[in-house]
């Protein structure tokens, strides 16, 4: 059987190679070609066609700019889909990119799969048509998710999360704190995990606002998780604090508090049990936060808040109606978007977290409830490669 993977970026690349590894348990002499990363390569045996750190390219702007670039991958990928004609197409999130191959593979009458179901219902919800016609099998990693597609004429199955497992794994095969200071040099402070995100433009956006909260605390000992297609030297033009490569879950289960970039990382802080500020400061501007509230359809942008509360733009407007009249944010973990991500308002947010507060303790607790949520009984891997290999 021959199989035909694409994941444009880091988080894609990891959730593949799972998928991937139990594919090739099933069927071992499954042929997989594939756009992605060292992760995937690792599980086909094989190097990608394309690796994402060519494909990494977000946002209307970055696309814009490297429209060459993006256009030559989606000729290379459709061509290696027609000359292989693999039994299936497997896409991994990055829907800008994936569902243009969707479109082509079901085309060329090729069943196409989808792991990790697009985040339509923040936006781009119009992508539901492409989704609808083109891709016959989809699978959610968030349990609200099955219902909103399901609601829009789109079967999405919940096949649990696969965050859940790479945090417990990393945590099952953790060293102790002491042997962790030894391996990275640090020293017995209390730990503040800085994870300022995986794409350049995240970096340069955040750390410095991270750095600046970092240095208010020095009886906190800051470390910047590395994100691994990043080159060192970029965290090094917004920040002197150590940086550690390959090893986020690790850093986040030792960490006393982590500021967060939104995004994926900010469940797998909540998974590994670091209280944590969200932020995401983009431009400063307050009209773009505005624009950008507008646009979204959610109450929050961080994956705690979203998978323990509703997520539709009423739910938003009562939060915000009770925000204004008690002063108080109804969310799990804190969120300083755009203009409101300053030093000033994320230390407001993050020295409560520090110590043993109501603060504190009301996030951990909203922890075990995003873990009671996510829980499935069967590995996301498996459940998606068994599927795929036509045995469920």
């Amino acid at each position: 059987m021959r199989y035909f993977f694409s994941a444009g970026e880091a988080s894609g690349d990891l959730h593949a190679a799972q998928v991937i590894c139990e594919l090739r348990d099933i069927q071992p002499d499954a042929e997989i070609t594939f756009l992605g990363g060292d992760e995937m390569a690792a599980a086909a045996g094989t190097q990608p066609l394309i690796h994402y750190r060519r494909m990494a390219y977000m946002g209307f702007i970055d696309v814009a700019r490297h429209l060459p670039e993006v256009l030559g991958n989606l000729a290379t990928a459709k061509k290696a889909i027609a000359e292989s004609r693999p039994d299936a197409v497997v896409l991994v999130d990055y829907p800008g990119f994936n569902l243009k191959l969707a479109e082509y593979a079901s085309s060329l009458g090729i069943p196409v799969h989808y792991y990790i179901a697009p985040k339509l219902w923040a936006w781009k919800e119009y992508r539901i048509k492409k989704l609808r016609r083109y891709v016959d099998r989809l699978y959610s990693i968030l349990p609200f998710e099955p219902e909103w597609f399901g609601e829009r004429g789109v079967k999405a199955e919940y096949v649990g999360n696969p965050s859940v497992e790479e945090v417990e794994a990393a945590i099952g095969d953790m060293p102790s704190r002491e042997e962790f200071e030894r391996q990275y040099g640090f020293d017995s402070r209390p730990i503040l995990a800085l994870v300022p995100g995986s794409r350049v433009g995240e970096i340069k956006a955040n750390l410095p606002v991270m750095d600046a909260v970092a240095r208010r605390h020095p009886e906190m000992q800051a470390v910047v998780a590395g994100a691994p297609s990043i080159d060192p030297e970029v965290y090094r033009q917004f920040t002197q604090f150590p940086v550690v490569e390959s090893t986020t879950l690790r850093l986040m289960s030792h960490a006393r508090a982590a500021l967060v970039t939104s995004g994926t990382a900010s469940l797998e802080s909540a998974l590994a049990g670091a209280p944590q500020v969200v932020c995401y400061r983009a431009v400063g501007w307050k009209w773009a936060h505005d624009l950008f509230m507008h646009i979204l359809k959610i109450p929050y942008c961080s994956l705690p808040n979203l998978i323990t509360g509703r997520i539709d733009r009423k739910a938003r407007e009562e939060v915000n109606r009770e925000a204004t009249r008690t002063g108080v944010r109804g969310w799990i973990v804190p969120e300083m978007l755009v203009h409101n991500c300053t030093p000033d308002t994320v230390d407001a947010q993050l020295t409560p977290l520090l110590a043993e507060t109501s603060e504190r303790d009301a996030q951990l607790k909203g922890y075990e409830e995003v873990r009671r949520r996510l829980h499935t009984s069967a590995s996301a891997a498996r459940t998606v490669a068994e599927s795929i290999a036509g045995i469920r």
